[in-house]
């Protein structure tokens, strides 16, 4: 298998699973701070979307820290395919879960012309903008692990 940035055991790979950790428990403390999070599905289920993709997130940038540190390739083909399965399961339930709240963020709070949460419609447009974030994080590296898997 190729060695490339962003693949498993590299500090690139590192970064981006930090970051798509780092963003999504962002976007977790920002919903789970406002008090009518629980009254919108959407919002609700990028909580737990956002939670299953800072668990695999963290357990994958854990993984890419030892093999940093013991200098070990973990490219074997079941180990990149495990990833690239998750990666991809993991991205789509954060694309979709991101965008049902911003379309309930969108439709409640600017298309209705107003809202009546005050502060916390600033707390939900912060927590799906993180969401965002951690999908491209995790798009990009869906992407890097389909190609590595390709590349095998």
């Amino acid at each position: 298998m190729k060695d490339f940035p962003g693949t498993p055991g590299t500090f690139t790979g590192l970064v981006l699973r930090i970051s798509q950790c780092f963003f999504a428990a962002g976007s977790i403390a920002s919903m789970a701070s406002t008090s009518n999070f629980f009254d919108f599905t959407a919002f609700c289920y990028l909580i737990a979307s956002m939670g299953l993709q800072a668990i695999w997130s963290f357990g994958l940038a854990l993984l890419d820290a030892y093999a940093l540190v013991k200098k070990k390739l973990i490219h074997t083909p079941v180990l990149v395919s495990l990833f690239v399965v998750g990666d991809w399961v993991t991205a789509t339930l954060s694309l979709a879960a991101a965008s049902a709240s911003a379309g309930i963020t969108v439709l409640y709070f600017r298309d209705v012309g107003s809202c009546n949460f005050g502060e916390e419609c600033r707390k939900y447009q912060m927590s799906v903008t993180l969401a965002f974030l951690s999908w491209i994080m995790t798009a990009t590296s869906s992407l890097i692990m389909f190609w590595l898997l390709a590349a095998g």
